[in-house]
């Protein structure tokens, strides 16, 4: 049996005989003589080896012809052509012809976690390489403790990050930095002097590191909560409830100061803190409100006691005043004369007398 085969450029042909390869025929016309099998193959696509390719790789014209990447159980390989990515390679052994296309590939070895090989961030979010990967977000109000294996590895700041899919496990912990509100409500408290009250508390909190709030202690939140919690109880506990109320605006300071370094051992740090409301039980708020009324009377009392004082110091001087200076006795006379004209129409007096005297004696008649 005579064939005549013509491989075409960028075609290589392989001739087989009885399974094995024979020659490996380039670009031309070429006569088969027998039973011989041809296979044809395109250089712009990869190998694929009729049979085991360790065999066909011992003939040295076709091993000088191909390209040979082997993939081992733990890795893969990032497979470009012309500078363009194609595809992902897993475990295996791959032959790509030479001369026809420009084929390069990036190894990843994927038993260790962190993405150490030039990988554009792109290409980690292409849908073929996704697959092998693990996304963790960051947002800007935030801070991420990054975690292998259960141990504490970094911090990490705003951003994305990206590692290897394998049996290693990783967690990322965010904490929000951002200023926060705690509130404390409704705390049945205990005063010096045995009042009952309830107390509303305040606290304005961040955190600010995040390594001592998360890995150095857990649940830093409800800690702070706790904490604020006996520091109110055992403030409130040393003052009457007189005090309590003249000192509302000063206690959380007195708290804080206490607290300081708690707080910091959490991590934290506190902005401000404050009583939003006291609540006294109704028979506390009924006596509140007698003392309160008694109060205001006894000062409008004080007050006209002082004013009555003052009046009575003021007769009193203009009494000496009018003793020692005639001329002002005669200015009172008048005085009464135009008050009394203004209620009788005609009264009589005698010029030789006394005009207050027998004023007197004609109204006390």
């Amino acid at each position: 049996m005579i064939n005549r085969i013509t491989i075409q450029a960028y075609q290589v042909g392989l001739v087989f005989g009885k399974g094995k390869l024979i020659n490996v025929l380039e670009a031309g016309s070429y006569w088969i003589f027998g039973n011989k099998q041809v296979h044809i193959y395109e250089m712009k696509q990869s190998f694929v080896a009729p049979i085991e390719l360790t065999i066909l790789l011992q003939n040295e014209k076709l091993a000088s012809l191909l390209e040979v990447i082997e993939i081992a159980d733990n890795e893969i390989a990032l497979y470009y052509v012309n500078g363009m990515f194609k595809e992902v390679l897993t475990t295996g052994r791959y032959a790509f012809w030479k001369g026809y296309l420009d084929n390069t590939f990036t190894k990843i070895d994927l038993s260790k976690v962190e993405i150490t090989e030039a990988v554009p961030v792109a290409l980690l979010e292409n849908i073929k390489v996704r697959a092998y990967t693990r996304k963790y977000q960051v947002l800007n109000f935030e801070k991420g403790l990054l975690f292998v294996n259960g141990a504490f590895v970094k911090e990490l700041a705003a951003g994305n990050y990206y590692f290897w899919i394998n049996a290693i496990p990783i967690e990322v912990k965010n904490v929000d930095i951002r200023q926060q509100q705690m509130e404390i409500a409704g705390q049945e408290l205990l005063t010096k002097d045995k009042a009952t009250l309830r107390i509303n508390f305040f606290v304005r909190y961040q955190v600010i590191e995040a390594v001592k709030a998360l890995v150095n202690n857990k649940e830093y939140d409800k800690q702070l909560y706790v904490l604020m919690q006996l520091a109110l109880r055992a403030l409130v506990g040393s003052y009457t409830l007189d005090e309590l109320l003249n000192k509302k605006d000063t206690i959380s300071k007195e708290i804080l100061e206490n607290m300081l370094d708690k707080i910091n051992a959490l991590g934290l740090s506190v902005a401000d803190a404050g009583i939003r409301d006291v609540i006294l039980p109704g028979d506390m708020k009924e006596i509140m409100n007698q003392v309160l009324v008694a109060e205001k009377k006894a000062q409008a009392n004080s007050i006209m006691r002082r004013e009555e004082t003052a009046a009575m110091r003021s007769m009193l001087n203009t009494a000496k005043l009018m003793e020692e200076n005639e001329m002002l006795w005669k200015l009172k006379e008048m005085e009464y004369v135009e008050k009394i004209a203004d209620r009788i129409g005609e009264i009589t007096i005698s010029g030789s007398g006394n005009v207050i005297s027998q004023l007197k004696d004609i109204f006390v008649k």
